[in-house]
């Protein structure tokens, strides 16, 4: 019996076509729902695995059910890779296979693709600055085609009533896309989906020019969760990733710090987390230099940096306001202990520094974004006065601070943001990567409290205290196995 289970794990035939069946039953409730409605429009059955309201219970056990086979395997293929795959090729056809089974999938549990359509569209095909007018504003005060679904679509949406939340560059990404599609929502989330698809596959190839392991593609690129957030979902933070990792690799393998800086520059005009970035790569590019070369190398990179950060956005800026999307979502709380403190806490009040009466978790949000802030200018006078800085060291250090904003600054946390951990993996410890792992899957695995109960910000306590909960069992489970016994961490990762 031991021999014939082991056989079965180790046919590579098997295992990868299980795969890409379990990929595909994922995908077959929302082929059935295009299948018999010939479009997206009007898709409004959030967090409905079937695409309809039966039976919430049965439908969340045949999603944690498909997830779980999923997961079983993407793990049996990251221990087996070896075995599996001959080199990176390999890996990228079987990743480009995976996920092409996604193309036709519904993002049933995110809206904003609908979004990024529609603020492309008021731009590219209305002439609209979407800074400054938002999709409900124009639609509600202008004779609107109601054939153009791009642009009704997304004044369906939640977010029809705000303006931009995001970088220029992202802004425009949407418009060329808004543009392309016509008016037409299903070519535009095609439009998307295939674009995303090749980001994805970019961002495995660059994965493995850095860390010259073929692990790290395979734990990036076979990750269910990025599947469901990077491609059915299509969030935009996988062009942050990309553009991350492109800085990344001109900085690192090329040497070229100008180029790099361009390239993180792109990544902090999609979403402006990536800023925290900027200090370590002026400083790394010249740890050989005395303090007076580096403060004088940080202010002119530091200049050259915010420059052409500032350049896209000449095209929208008419005040101060076009970075008002900045704090949009911070006024905002959904999924992490903020929301616990609000729906268990939430009619405390606090006096703030600024002497203003606030609730509890906005004062607890201000204490921690002050603490950040300090901690983090210390950490970057401590690194600017270093005698020697080691990439592999600092990256560990940048990953710390990446999890603090994500968990303990973000009032407005959303489960595709743990994509932004991805493009330091290379350089933390087999501990610390197994965690991140595990953290993305257990994320995917808790999005079943809204597919159980419904999407209400109530329901998001339950999310936290799961994820909360698994991250603490994992931590724990990693913590007392030995490393040699490891079952998920390969060597390839040593």
């Amino acid at each position: 019996m031991r021999k014939r289970i082991d056989d079965f794990l180790n046919n590579s035939y098997i295992i990868k076509s299980l795969f890409i069946i379990s990929c595909i039953l994922f995908v077959l409730p929302s082929l059935i729902y295009l299948f018999n409605n010939k479009t997206i429009y009007g898709f409004d059955k959030w967090f409905c695995f079937f695409m309809n309201d039966s039976n919430r219970n049965f439908q969340t056990m045949i999603y944690i059910l498909i997830l779980t086979i999923m997961t079983v395997l993407y793990f049996i293929i990251i221990k087996k890779n070896n075995e599996f795959f001959k080199g990176i090729k390999d890996i990228l056809i079987y990743v480009l296979i995976a996920s092409c089974v996604f193309i036709f999938s519904i993002n049933f549990t995110s809206s904003d693709v609908f979004y990024y359509l529609g603020i492309g569209r008021l731009d590219s095909k209305y002439g609209q600055n979407p800074y400054y007018t938002t999709i409900k504003e124009y639609v509600d005060s202008n004779s609107v085609d109601e054939s153009d679904t791009v642009l009704m679509q997304g004044y369906l949406n939640d977010w029809a009533d705000t303006t931009v939340v995001y970088g220029s560059i992202w802004t425009l990404i949407c418009k060329v896309i808004g543009s392309l599609s016509f008016g037409n929502i299903d070519i535009g989330i095609f439009l998307f989906r295939i674009l995303n698809i090749g980001i994805h596959l970019l961002n495995c190839y660059l994965l493995y020019k850095i860390s010259k392991k073929k692990i790290f593609p395979l734990i990036y690129g076979l990750n269910p969760y990025m599947f469901f957030e990077g491609i059915m979902c299509l969030h935009n933070d996988i062009y942050v990733v990309c553009f991350i990792l492109l800085a990344l690799y001109f900085l690192i393998e090329k040497k070229k710090l100008a180029i790099s800086l361009v390239f993180l520059v792109i990544a902090t005009d999609i979403k402006y987390f990536a800023v925290l970035l900027l200090p370590l790569f002026i400083l790394y590019s010249y740890k050989s230099e005395n303090i007076k070369k580096r403060v004088l190398k940080c202010l002119e990179y530091g200049v050259f940096f915010l420059v052409i950060a500032f350049i896209p956005y000449l095209l929208y800026i008419k005040d101060i306001n076009v970075f008002a999307g900045i704090f949009t979502q911070q006024t905002k709380f959904a999924k992490n202990f903020y929301i616990i403190i609000m729906k268990y806490f939430g009619d405390f009040s606090v006096q703030s520094l600024s002497g203003e009466v606030e609730s509890l978790p906005v004062f607890i949000n201000q204490i921690m974004l002050y603490t950040f802030i300090f901690i983090y200018f210390i950490y970057n006078i401590f690194l600017l006065l270093k005698k020697k800085i080691e990439f592999e060291k600092e990256a560990k250090s940048l990953e710390t601070f990446f999890v603090a904003f994500l968990f303990l600054l973000i009032t407005n946390f959303q489960p595709w943001y743990v994509m932004w951990l991805f493009p330091l993996i290379i350089w933390q410890k087999k501990s610390d990567i197994k965690l991140i792992i595990q953290l993305s899957l257990i994320i995917e695995f808790a999005n079943s409290v809204f597919l159980a109960l419904s999407e209400e910000w109530e329901n998001g306590a339950f999310f936290t205290f799961i994820v909360l909960g698994g991250v603490f069992i994992c931590w724990y489970w990693n913590k007392i196995n030995c490393i040699e016994n490891d079952k998920i961490t390969v060597k390839e990762v040593e």
